[in-house]
């Protein structure tokens, strides 16, 4: 799973990020969250505003900063909708093994 936090160097996009990567660690979820402030990138995902937050290179949030409890939700669904290991529905990296 790719996440990435698309932003302006804004406070707002700050936040995302900084929520986004304590809602995978809170998840014990191996990936990395990655910031980009590259323009050309947030067009290419099509959007015109900040903060975006993406998920394998799909848009799924965009210009607001979400709560953390929702920012997981969406992680749990994609992975539940891709079958890409990394969350377990109970929201454990050990894909229910513990």
């Amino acid at each position: 799973m790719k996440i990435q936090v698309l932003g302006s160097g804004c406070p707002s996009c700050h936040k995302l990020f900084e929520i986004t990567k304590l809602a995978v660690k809170e998840l014990n979820i191996n990936e990395k969250v990655e910031y980009i402030d590259d323009i050309q990138k947030a067009i290419e995902l099509g959007v015109m505003s900040f903060p975006v937050l993406a998920v394998d290179g799909n848009s799924v949030i965009t210009g607001r900063v979400p709560s953390i409890e929702e920012i997981k939700k969406i992680i749990i669904n994609h992975e539940k909708e891709t079958g890409e290991p990394g969350v377990s529905s109970s929201g454990c990296s050990c894909g229910g093994k513990c």
